[in-house]
């Protein structure tokens, strides 16, 4: 089985910054994409950032020059830099990591969520 662990969520005021981590761990061949999504209290599951193997970044409109991902395979982690954070921003945060484990293909897999708040 393969484990996605968030921290580093928590409330910060308008301006401020938070980096968000998400450790994968568990029966792990090799991991190719990793993402962070947000979902607000209402609205469906948005894609903020994308990271490949190869550390290309992907980002949504709406973080775009604010919010920073990167990852460090050697450590199956992934990281989310959030820097001038809105209260638009409030959300769960999310990672995913599509995993290979052996065998045809890869499989997608989600964290638990940490909270993000920014108040005004």
């Amino acid at each position: 089985q393969v484990q996605l662990v968030e921290s580093g969520g928590g409330l910060v005021q308008a301006g401020g910054s938070l980096r968000l981590s998400c450790a994968a761990s568990g029966s792990i061949f090799s991991i190719n994409s990793m993402g962070w999504y947000r979902q607000a209290p209402g609205k469906q599951r948005e894609l903020v950032a994308a990271i490949s193997s190869g550390g290309s970044g992907h980002y949504a409109d709406s973080v775009k020059g604010r919010f920073t991902i990167s990852r460090d395979n050697a450590k199956n982690t992934v990281y989310l830099q959030m820097n001038s954070l809105k209260p638009e921003d409030t959300a769960v945060y999310y990672c995913n990591a599509e995993v290979y484990r052996g065998g045809s293909a890869f499989s997608t897999y989600w964290g638990q969520g940490t909270q993000v708040t920014v108040s005004s």
